[in-house]
């Protein structure tokens, strides 16, 4: 991870209790299975909380237009001037892209007002050319796949 902590105290809360469905029948049922079966347990490059713990990402950040194959994603970074908010929108499209259909266009944004270079970063996690670039960083990719590894504790 990192050595020097952007927000070394971070607020961590409690994780919500997993809810299990079998066949989704509308879109909140969609937001709430890809919530909690591909972001919810995606970990902090900085701390070895989830985002969710850190409520970085929340079930009601998730937007999804199955009809139109779109999901938007949403997230809060714990500091407005946070380092790290490129490598946690990343990890949250690469999930989202190993997760999804193909047919899905994914929006990752970063929430309005709660970083200070917010246009930037939500530029740079939307360029398709800026992403493919990042992935074949292999620095990047380890940043990205510690975050995505599944976590025992």
């Amino acid at each position: 991870m990192v050595s020097q902590l952007i927000n070394a105290n971070p607020v961590v809360y409690e994780k919500k209790e997993r809810r299990s469905r079998c066949a989704p029948s509308d879109v909140d049922e969609v937001i709430s299975l890809t919530f909690s079966q591909h972001l919810r347990d995606i970990k902090d490059p900085e701390h070895p909380y989830s985002l969710e713990e850190l409520k970085v990402i929340t079930e009601d950040a998730i937007e999804v237009d199955d009809q139109r194959s779109y999901v938007r994603v949403t997230f809060t970074p714990t500091v407005e001037h946070c380092s790290m908010a490129t490598i946690i929108g990343l990890s949250l499209r690469v999930k989202l892209m190993r997760s999804l259909p193909p047919r899905f266009k994914v929006d990752i944004r970063v929430a309005p007002g709660t970083h200070a270079t917010e246009a930037a970063v939500n530029k740079q996690l939307n360029d398709k050319e800026r992403v493919a670039a990042a992935l074949e960083n292999p620095g990047l990719v380890d940043m990205v796949d510690e975050c995505l590894a599944p976590s025992y504790a």
